[in-house]
């Protein structure tokens, strides 16, 4: 675990992993995520995805054929998950 600034409360937050819940790109339903990278604030107590981490999912996700995932998947797995594109072409940040 490595040492992290809490984007809530500004205290000294720590790396871990948390269970999510995501709604799918078609918003046809939301699965279940184990073992995201998280940050974790022991003052306020907030779990939460880096915008990093948040991307990653969200853009896999729409690379992906969501239709083979179950109701619940690890986020390594998500990760692992082949892609019928090979970048995200409705994301305009980059």
């Amino acid at each position: 675990m490595s040492k992290e600034t809490c984007e809530w409360c500004g205290a000294e937050a720590t790396t871990g992993s948390g269970t999510v819940y995501w709604e799918l790109p078609d918003g046809t339903r939301a699965i279940e995520i184990k073992e995201a990278p998280a940050v974790i604030c022991s003052k306020c107590e907030m779990v939460y995805q880096t915008e990093e981490v948040t991307k990653a999912i969200e853009d896999q996700l729409f690379l992906v054929d969501t239709k083979k995932i179950g109701s619940s998947i690890g986020f390594e797995e998500l990760m692992e998950l082949p892609r019928l594109l090979k970048r995200n072409n409705f994301d305009f940040s980059s």
